[in-house]
Formats: C-alpha cells, structure tokens, sequence
C-alpha cells in the first residue's frame, strides 16, 4: 500500500522540490530556523504529492491506453483513494504555508489551484499545460526565496530561467512520448500535434540547449557559482545527458514504436539529470555560505 503511495505521488519529484526550496534559502538569505525550515520543506512536498495523485485520477484513462503501469490502472489503488489523498496532501501543505508567512501562503495556494485546473482542463491547451509543469519546477526556487527574505535574487533568478528551459524541453518530450493516448483520448492540442513531431523534438532541443547555455553563464559570470569546481563537476555531467536525451529524440522521434524503449528510459534520464543539477547548485550555495 505504502508502495503504491509512493508511485502514485512521484515522491522521487518531491525530494527534488525540498532541494530547490534548499538551495534557495541557501541562496538568499541563509537557511531559516528548524521549525521554519522543516514547514518550509513539508509545504511544497505535500503540494507536489497531492498534485500528482489528482492527475492520476482525471488521466486513468490515457495511462491505460498509454499503457503505463500506474497504481490506478494497475489496481493497486481505486480512484477514490487517489482523490482522499490528494485532499489530505493539499491540507497539509497549505496548512504548513501557513504557518512560515502570507508570501509562502499566498504562492502556495495559488500553485494548488492551478494543479487541479491543470489536472481537469488546462493540460489540454496547446503549450500551457507544459509550461505549467516547467512552473512547477521553478517554483520551490521562488518559495524557498520568499521563506527567508522579500526578494529573488540574479542567481536565483537565472537559476529559474535555466530549471523552467530544461523542465519545459522534458514536459514537450513527455507530449511526444504520449502522442497516441493524448490524441485519441483527450483529443489534447499538444505541440507534437499542432506542428509534428520532428519540430517538437527540435524546439525541444533549443529549450535543453538554451538551459546549458545558462549553466555556463553561471559558471562563467555569477556568485556562488563563478568558477566552482563544486558545480562545475556535475553540471557538466548533467548538460551531456540532457543534450544526449535532447539529440536522440530529433534523430528516433520519426520511428517512434520502433524506439518505444528509448523514450520511457529517457524520462529517468532526463529526470536523474536534473536532480543532479540541483544538487550541484544546492552544494555550491552550501560551500559559499559555510566553508
């Protein structure tokens, strides 16, 4: 049961939004105290549980034909449950908002509206549903930053810029993955469909590319991150994989069932290639504060 909890809200997601929120404090103006920090880290993490239980329960029947082995189309959870727990992960968090300021409240509440618009309708509009997602992504950076202080920060800030290209190429790549389900069962204005796959694939790779751009302006230009070997080190292992992921897609997106594999082990890819991103950013704002 426990397990299947877990799928069901992409807990591995949420480690990575406690980094961000992590690395922004950090960042900004230092980590708060511990009753402030564990809120700070809880809020978004329940946010992003609850967010993806209640996809699940509006998308059962696209994962099905998707064929992908989620709780609810596997049977290990009924949809009712989906929906309990997806409740109790927005109380919880919005609760926890609550208690660290207005600014974490008020980001915090609006971030839970627009998961379940997402989740009902917003999806199927061409690109914003994508970029909603990206948002998603960007917004502990933001959280984080209002926790402690009243502002963003330029390494925040391009920090945001660099998670929303990246998260924005993986959620166009996750459309062309999904091509067939989204068509046939939501009738989903996804980019793949308004311009075809071969340009999705490419706009794709300038966003990936457009995000390794940033990367090295921060290595090159902004503190904590100028010339920080710390950063340096896994960042450079993470913008191979990207680009790797993004070049792949441009050259097998025209044989799609033929590379079905590929394209479903390239979500862990790109995935373990942005969590290794914010871990060289959260080092990096660590060793700049304490060492």
């Amino acid at each position: 049961m426990l397990r299947s909890v877990m799928r069901l809200t992409r807990i591995e997601h949420s480690a990575m939004l406690a980094v961000a929120v992590l690395a922004a404090e950090q960042l900004s103006n230092g980590l708060p105290g511990m009753t402030v920090l564990i809120l700070s880290l809880v809020a978004p993490v329940l946010v992003s549980m609850a967010s993806f239980a209640i996809n699940d329960y509006f998308d059962i029947k696209v994962d099905r034909l998707n064929k992908k082995r989620r709780p609810l189309v596997t049977g290990e959870l009924k949809p009712p449950q989906a929906l309990y727990i997806s409740a109790a992960a927005f109380a919880g968090g919005i609760a926890a908002s609550a208690a660290i300021n207005a600014y974490a409240l008020g980001i915090t509440l609006v971030f839970a509206a627009l998961a379940v618009l997402y989740s009902y309708r917003l999806k199927e509009v061409l690109l914003l549903g994508n970029a909603y997602i990206a948002l998603t992504m960007v917004i502990p950076f933001v959280f984080g930053a209002y926790v402690v202080g009243r502002s963003i920060s330029t390494a925040v800030a391009l920090i945001c810029v660099m998670i929303f290209a990246s998260g924005l190429a993986r959620e166009i790549h996750g459309t062309i993955r999904d091509y067939e389900g989204d068509v046939r069962m939501r009738n989903a204005v996804s980019l793949p469909r308004a311009v075809g796959l071969g340009p999705a694939a490419y706009g794709a790779m300038l966003l990936y590319l457009t995000a390794i751009a940033v990367s090295a302006f921060l290595f090159v230009f902004v503190a904590p991150f100028a010339g920080n070997l710390v950063f340096t080190a896994p960042i450079l292992v993470s913008d191979a994989l990207l680009a790797y992921v993004a070049a792949a897609y441009v050259l097998r997106v025209r044989h799609m069932r033929k590379h079905y594999a590929f394209f479903e082990r390239s979500r862990n890819v790109s995935l373990a290639a942005m969590g290794l991103a914010l871990l060289a950013i959260l080092a990096s704002a660590f060793l700049s504060l304490y060492i």
